[in-house]
């Protein structure tokens, strides 16, 4: 047992939910993956699908692109859950945490004694126990972080594995099985799964850390932001003494938790980190300007936008460097990073609207992705188009909070909160965009409220104008709100083009 600040973790898998001996990656021949649609499932089925396991899957729900991955690698994916996916019977299940005790095809894996993990438990034994887990932790900025720390070693022929919380454009995917002996990828501090309620990160075992910000999320899973710590608290005491740990000093619930690791990296914007970034410029592409102890060492210039970014980027170079990558080599492959889809995403420009897709949906990240907009395009009315949908911004937690972030945009959209039979939120506590509405309009800021995506997409086509920038804002699909926007745009476009209109 490890007993760090009040939280007690058992360092030991619950022998009910590993791999039996006899069933090690090395005897197993066909695993299953309940929920292979999921950003992570789908990696793992990628990895395995590289090291030659026969795998397939089902998911009730399934888009591009991580459809068409599947359709690419031929694994087969059985739509809805039920015990007939289980035939033959796998020698492995895996099974994804937005799978419920109630789903029949988790409850046929019971009662057929078949062997299941959790995918942080199936990444270890199958992958990160064989390799050097280098793990990219925080509250925001894990994906883009991690791809970027994965183009590094790549573009400097480390030829590392990675497993990515987004689809990596370059690469179309999100995993790769690579020949060196790094394995980068995030450090999630969600639940394992209904069985395990650990964290993800907690099965990882790091032999490196980089660590962004810590702040409360995940309001269905931790009490408060002292529950939050606890989790960090294990992770950094899990690191061996001589491991390196890089840390954003920006955040302070961060640097409190990480700050008495032996072998520590500091770094952020304030005057106090050890590793700054000044100086920071955006035309186009990102520059900041390096700092090690207030002496200028070398200039960053890569396609992101915003300081959040430019935070990343320091971060992940500074990894590299404590990990073998000269800090030059490190900052020239970052000049061509593509950055990762739905982080930031510009995804279409009709008549002059730019449209931008944004993963982002706790309150710091938007805020953050606002503020990169309007850096990159000043002097362009800024639309935010927020759907509460994570089980954080469902919930009333940070219904101020969003007021402060949205208020950035000149127009703001709300939609409809989602609502989840497997987190079920009383309406006492249930998040109002009526009220960030009324909140929104308080500070001048012209919002609205609308539940149907359809809906969403006609109310911008109608009053968008030349010049605008369009920044969709959640975690999920919102409803398909991406492809009727686009298509409502397009048509407008062509209704003006029509008319003889000039953008």
């Amino acid at each position: 047992m490890n007993t760090t600040e009040g939280v007690t973790w058992q360092v030991t898998d619950d022998p009910k939910n590993s791999i039996p001996p006899w069933l090690l990656p090395e005897h197993a021949s066909h695993v299953h993956l309940i929920a292979v649609g999921g950003v992570a499932m789908s990696g793992l089925a990628v990895l395995l699908r590289a090291r030659g396991y026969r795998v397939t899957g089902s998911e009730d729900q399934l888009y591009p692109p991580i459809s068409t991955l599947l359709e690419r690698l031929e694994i087969p994916v059985r739509r809805g859950f039920s015990p007939a996916n289980l035939e033959p019977p796998p020698d492995l299940v895996v099974i994804g945490n937005k799978i419920t005790r109630q789903n029949p095809e988790a409850q046929a894996v019971f009662e057929r004694g078949l062997a299941y993990v959790s995918l942080p438990q199936a990444l270890y034994q199958f992958f990160l126990r064989q390799r050097i887990p280098v793990v990219v932790a925080g509250t925001h900025g894990k994906t883009t972080t991690t791809a970027m720390l994965a183009w590094i070693f790549t573009l400097a022929g480390r030829e590392p594995s990675f497993l990515v919380g987004g689809q990596v454009k370059e690469w179309n995917g999100n995993a790769r099985l690579g020949d060196g002996p790094h394995f980068i990828l995030e450090g999630d501090e969600y639940d394992s799964a209904f069985f395990d309620k650990r964290p993800k990160f907690f099965h990882y075992r790091p032999q490196a850390l980089l660590l962004n910000a810590v702040e409360f999320d995940h309001a269905d899973i931790y009490r408060d932001l002292d529950h939050v710590k606890e989790a960090f608290r294990w992770l950094v005491h899990s690191l061996p003494p001589e491991a390196p740990l890089v840390v954003c000093r920006d955040f302070p619930h961060a640097w409190d938790v990480a700050q008495r690791h032996a072998r520590s990296v500091d770094f952020g914007f304030g005057p106090d980190a050890t590793w700054r970034a000044t100086d920071l410029r955006d035309h186009e592409r990102l520059s900041f300007t390096l700092s090690y102890k207030g002496r200028a060492v070398a200039t960053a210039n890569f396609p992101g936008m915003g300081a959040m970014n430019a935070r990343n980027a320091l971060g992940a170079v500074l990894m590299a460097e404590q990990l073998g990558v000269p800090l030059a080599e490190a900052l020239q492959a970052l000049e061509t990073f593509p950055g990762v889809a739905r982080r930031q995403e510009v995804v279409g420009e009709f008549g002059r609207v730019l449209v931008i897709d944004d993963f982002a949906h706790h309150p710091t990240a938007v805020a953050a992705t606002l503020d990169a907009v309007q850096q990159r395009y000043p002097n362009r009315r800024i639309w935010a188009l927020f759907e509460p949908r994570s089980n954080t911004s469902r919930r009333k937690v940070f219904q101020q909070e969003y007021v402060r972030a949205l208020a950035r945009a000149e127009r703001v959209i709300v939609g409809g909160v989602l609502r989840k039979t497997s987190d079920a939120v009383p309406e006492a506590e249930l998040f109002s965009p009526a009220q960030l509405v009324a909140d929104l309009e308080r500070r001048g800021v012209a919002a609205r409220h609308f539940d149907d995506p359809d809906v969403i997409a006609v109310a911008v086509k109608r009053n968008v104008r030349a010049g605008d920038v369009v920044v969709i804002l959640s975690n999920g699909d919102f409803g398909g709100l991406r492809e009727k926007l686009l298509a409502a745009l397009a048509e407008r476009q062509q209704e003006r083009a029509q008319r003889g209109v000039v953008p």
